[in-house]
């Protein structure tokens, strides 16, 4: 049965098929799952490089980005596959700061790979898309985190709806400024 609240799943919730690609992304965060969903495409061959982006963050002792290493070289990644970026403090900076060191070593990011939590999915793929080279293609693997928010069950408690719709205010507040601009470096490019 449709909702009318279905348009919110679709925009909110943002999946994609994946594709083999340059390297994986994760913005920043303290869910361990983000980077176990890393971790197993990179098993897979999905991509040959993991760029785990964050820096402090109250609830950790460590900054995102050490925390989400470590999961990766417990899960038995070899350190020289995890790249580094451990200054981010918000998603801009996780895209912005992971384009620098895409290009400080010279890494082709033409397929991206972008592990993020469920809901945070079409907030992250238009930061990114907003940051990275317009020819860069990318690919969403999103993942349930510890709060259990999905584009199922969402709708069902008023902690997700809460969730959600602050999501939907983030982007109408994220991206507002950015429109002009992104038109007009489209027409440019085109």
């Amino acid at each position: 049965m449709t909702q009318p609240f279905d348009c919110i799943t679709e925009f909110i919730f943002v999946e994609t098929e994946i594709e083999k690609g340059d390297l994986i992304l994760i913005p920043g965060a303290s869910q361990p799952q983000l980077m176990e969903r890393a971790v197993a495409l990179y098993k897979q061959g999905i991509a040959p490089m993991i760029l785990p982006s964050g820096g402090r963050n109250p609830r950790l002792a460590i900054t995102e980005w050490a925390y989400l290493r470590d999961i990766g070289l417990a899960e038995g990644v070899p350190d020289h596959v995890i790249l580094k970026e451990d200054r981010a403090k918000h998603t801009f900076e996780n895209a912005s700061f992971s384009l620098e060191v895409i290009r400080e070593n010279n890494i082709r990011s033409q397929k991206v790979i972008l592990v993020c939590k469920a809901g945070h999915a079409r907030r992250a793929l238009l930061t990114y898309q907003t940051v990275f080279p317009k020819e860069t293609k990318f690919f969403v693997a999103p993942v349930i985190d510890q709060s259990g928010i999905s584009k199922e069950n969402w709708m069902l408690s008023e902690e997700g709806v809460r969730f959600v719709m602050a999501e939907v205010e983030k982007v109408g507040k994220y991206f507002g400024p950015h429109i002009t601009h992104l038109s007009k470096r489209s027409e440019r490019i085109d």
